[in-house]
């Protein structure tokens, strides 16, 4: 069946408000906390709105665009792009923004009603791949994409792309929630961001560490395009599933009593711990087994948030990079274990990757953390995009909150991407893309990964 075709009504440029001469020229080194995503792709985020039977589309769209233009004038590096400073050496970026920068605001239409794109079932890369909008030539930073779907524009898919170079999730996702506080007209605003890159010291040279082990394109000061969107697999799918919060406690029950018959300490098992050790559970079972006599290592990588932990601490609302990455590694056998056993191996791992990234000495081995990482992707590492504390349910334009979130670059990166649980009832949810026969094995382990927690639930 024929996949349906995206129809662009017009695209605008939007510059920050208020324009030039209010925002001069401006030059925001990266850190050696944004200088290790220059080769990757930019991230792709994707919510699903409900619009009502009267709901005034074209007003809608104009909203849109004022608000984001007027957002924009607080995070204006975002209609800036990256480049290499001039008059510095070869391997040196940063985030330049100059009046007359604009982000690009596509408008279009889609015959897909938005129950098909909504549900938490497998859906196609390949039906939603055209709502998120490509990153404009030249490195820019930041493209939208607003999507009426039809029949009857009951639904509008909102498609926003960012380059991780120029901030974190966290910052994106203040900017997106300023943006939406704008379009709503809510008050009191978001704080406005902190847009100051000396907040980040570097005495251990880590930008030169980290900028060495990139590829030569980058790490030799060639010109180079942020790697875009590569071609959707036909079969590749991306769902969503859910984790109740009475499920989390089952796991968080689970760990603590395999612990207490391995008369071990139990692990730190918070929610999202919980959360990262089902799911990666389930990934290793439902892999293809290893080959009889073959021992093979598995790695689950998150990111740890260190602004609070950097010596002065960094305000929570500074626009860029703060991350620094925990790689959980373990036997893959025993990750993948049925019942507790695999449950508590995860976990076990995953805390103590934590603990690796935020206790004594942490900070003393973030030289090594690039060579981490890529032994870990050598090896087929399940990496995690996105957090529960982004709030991303809550990003409420005016027209109601999102009916689903999807981060759609995961089906490039092979990530899972965490969020909030809908509804306001605690619970997580992870989106994961697989092909189909995989996704297929994926779900029937996770099916049986719950109904082995059933007998061990509280009453």
């Amino acid at each position: 069946m024929a996949l349906p075709q995206l129809r662009v009504l017009h695209t605008a440029l939007l510059t920050p408000s208020p324009a030039s001469p209010a925002l001069p020229p401006r030059s925001l080194p990266l850190t050696f906390f944004d200088v290790k995503w220059l080769h990757l792709p930019p991230v792709e985020r994707l919510f699903l709105y409900r619009l009502a039977p009267d709901a005034d589309v074209p007003a809608i769209l104009s909203a849109l665009k004022d608000s984001l233009s007027r957002a924009l004038g607080a995070f204006y590096p975002l209609a800036g792009h990256v480049r290499l400073t001039p008059g510095t050496t070869h391997n040196r970026y940063d985030l330049f923004y100059q009046p007359g920068d604009a982000v690009p605001f596509t408008a279009a239409e889609y015959d897909v009603d938005i129950d098909d794109l909504a549900s938490d079932d497998p859906v196609k890369v390949a039906k939603i791949a055209s709502l998120v909008p490509d990153l404009p030539k030249g490195r820019a930073v930041l493209a939208v994409q607003a999507t009426l779907l039809l029949p009857g524009h009951r639904g509008l898919a909102l498609g926003v792309t960012v380059h991780h170079s120029a901030c974190d999730g966290t910052s994106s996702t203040h900017f997106l929630h300023t943006w939406a506080a704008a379009c709503a007209g809510a008050e009191p605003p978001p704080p406005p961001p902190v847009i100051d890159r000396a907040l980040i010291p570097d005495p251990g040279g880590l930008y030169d560490i980290y900028m060495k082990s990139l590829p030569p394109m980058i790490s030799n000061g060639d010109e180079f395009e942020f790697a875009s969107k590569k071609p959707v697999v036909d079969d590749k799918l991306l769902a969503t599933f859910t984790l109740p919060q009475q499920l989390l406690e089952s796991i968080k029950g689970a760990v603590a009593r395999e612990a207490s018959r391995r008369c071990l300490p139990p692990p730190r098992c918070s929610s999202l711990l919980a959360t990262y050790s089902f799911i990666w559970s389930c990934y290793c079972r439902a892999r293809e087994p290893t080959p009889r006599g073959e021992k093979r290592k598995s790695y689950f990588l998150f990111s740890v948030d260190q602004r609070a932990r950097l010596r002065p601490a960094v305000p929570e609302k500074y626009l860029g990079n703060c991350l620094c990455p925990a790689i959980a590694i373990a036997a893959e056998d025993e990750v993948a274990a049925a019942g507790a056993g695999g449950l508590f191996a995860a976990c076990a791992a995953a805390a103590a990757a934590v603990e690796d990234e935020v206790g004594e000495g942490a900070q003393g081995r973030w030289d090594g953390s690039v060579a981490r990482v890529k032994e870990a992707v050598a090896n087929g590492t399940l990496s995690v995009a996105g957090s529960p504390r982004f709030r991303v349910y809550d990003v409420d334009f005016g027209f109601g909150r999102p009916v689903k979130v999807d981060i759609v670059s995961v089906a490039n990166t092979g990530a899972i991407s965490v969020t909030e649980g809908r509804g306001g009832s605690g619970g997580m949810e992870v989106g994961i893309s697989m092909p189909a026969d995989a996704m297929d094995r994926f779900r029937r382990c996770f099916a049986d990964a719950i109904a082995s927690l059933s007998p061990l639930r509280a009453p």
